[in-house]
């Protein structure tokens, strides 16, 4: 663990001691190191239980594709963002980047945590930096409307979870992960009992976010500069599933009965939010709200709690954080050449980018969940195991997985297909740098076809 933990740590002091003209490529060569270091999680030798133990930290194969997604992500963050902040002043530049490095510590500790109280403070942790990244460096004056939402509803569901997660030590003693599964489950047949079910698992559903509790997601992804949405999408929306596998062995047997309203309203929220893109003109309003989506077939998977709704659940949020961050990035390239998010704006730009064309057209598809992407793998185990657990669920994804189909094939003819707007004058081309950015967000996509056991979690 800290042979990433301590690369992460010293990129913060590297970033203040670097030469202004370095900055950029020190960081993204420090970052990217630390990246293939931690591929080497990946090597999972022990088959089930964990990896890597020590007091407060350690690997399992539930967390060890989060942690790789986690350490890819920064040098892509670092990557995409270099263009529009070399016009900032040089102690701003550093900021951002201690800013990213600090999210990605507190990052790797939530998901290598055995104690779960440590896994909340950290979970509370990546409030600051993404609240300053919002705050500070996005684009409008509603960015403060949009970190007042995400702040208060991250706060306002997560204090419930540390009453929680006191009254749970309280009861059993313990609170690690390692020892949590072997304590006798509580009854569960008060009134207050039901409350303490639904105090644990708020905080991870506003978070995901489940549809009823998503209002600031659109806010705060919509005003984030492109690094404060990649990572919103890519890995903190991940937090709150991650969070709720982790905590499902701890609430039986109450979790059947209660998880009613939750799945219909993740499944709902499916439809809802794919129905929304579809008259979307903003462009990353539009990302945002299908990660919504797809986030409530995450939600469902899990609780249900079958295996393959566990491992579908994983394998979506692996890919979902690869193919929305895709997404973000090219959003953010055609705003850095057409200074606009509206569509009907900035269209035909096929015309213009015909290689950008091609990123698109991929990350499109990975988007509707094209076979054999692993987004139809994730997708696929969820809406099975759904169906097997009630066949009328099918009426709901079935309906989400056509309308997500054409909201992506939307997006994409909107953005790419017909004649230029005579507005568009003098576009700048494509950087070798965005086409490097997006084939590190794409080519893992595509690689995880061939060995999908990488992500498929506790399933063997």
């Amino acid at each position: 663990m800290l042979k990433v933990l301590i690369p992460t740590i010293m990129l913060i002091p590297m970033t203040w001691v670097t030469p202004q003209k370095l900055i950029w490529s020190s960081a993204l060569m420090h970052s990217l190191l630390i990246a293939l270091i931690s591929l080497s999680w990946l090597h999972n030798t022990c088959e089930t239980g964990w990896l890597s133990l020590n007091a407060f930290m350690a690997l399992d194969p539930l967390s060890t594709p989060l942690l790789v997604l986690t350490c890819w992500l920064t040098p892509l963050m670092i990557l995409a963002s270099q263009n529009h902040m070399k016009n900032e002043p040089l102690s701003r530049q550093r900021m951002y980047i201690t800013l990213l490095a600090s999210l990605q510590v507190f990052l790797i500790m939530a998901f290598s945590a055995t104690e779960i109280l440590l896994f909340y403070v950290m979970f509370e942790a990546t409030l600051v930096p993404t609240l300053i990244l919002i705050t500070r460096w996005g684009s409008q004056a509603e960015r403060l409307n949009a970190g007042t939402y995400f702040l208060f509803y991250t706060l306002a569901g997560s204090l419930p979870l540390l009453v929680a997660l006191l009254l749970l030590q309280n009861t059993t003693g313990s609170l690690s992960l390692l020892t949590l599964h072997f304590v006798q489950t509580m009854p569960m047949s008060s009134f207050a009992d039901k409350i303490w079910w639904a105090g644990c698992l708020i905080a991870f559903l506003v978070k995901m976010p489940l549809y009823g509790m998503h209002l600031w997601l659109p806010k705060a992804h919509v005003e984030a500069p492109i690094a404060g949405s990649m990572v919103l999408a890519a890995v903190l929306l991940k937090l709150g599933g991650y969070g709720m596998m982790r905590m499902m062995t701890t609430l039986e047997p109450l979790t059947k009965e209660l998880s009613y309203p939750f799945i219909i309203l993740a499944l709902w929220g499916v439809v809802m939010t794919g129905s929304i893109c579809l008259r979307q003109t903003d462009l990353k309003s539009l990302i945002a709200y299908s990660s919504v989506g797809h986030m409530g077939l995450v939600a469902g998977g899990i609780l249900i709690q079958t295996p393959w709704g566990f491992t579908g659940a994983l394998i979506l949020m692996i890919a979902h954080g690869l193919t929305s961050s895709a997404l973000f990035c090219l959003a953010n390239t055609n705003y850095e050449r057409t200074h606009t998010r509206t569509m009907v704006l900035a269209r035909g730009l096929q015309m213009a980018l015909p290689l950008m064309t091609a990123w698109w057209f991929i990350a499109s598809l990975a988007n509707l969940a094209l076979p054999p992407l692993p987004n139809l793998m994730g997708e696929l185990m969820i809406i099975s195991s759904l169906f097997n657990w009630t066949w009328t669920t099918i009426v709901l994804t079935g309906a989400g997985t056509l309308i997500t189909a054409g909201y992506s094939l939307y997006m994409f003819l909107m953005t790419q297909r017909g004649p230029i707007p005579p507005h568009l004058v003098a576009l700048e081309p494509s950087h070798t740098r965005e086409h490097l950015l997006l084939a590190l967000h794409l080519l893992p996509l595509l690689l995880l076809i061939s060995k999908p056991d990488l992500v498929w979690g506790w399933t063997f």
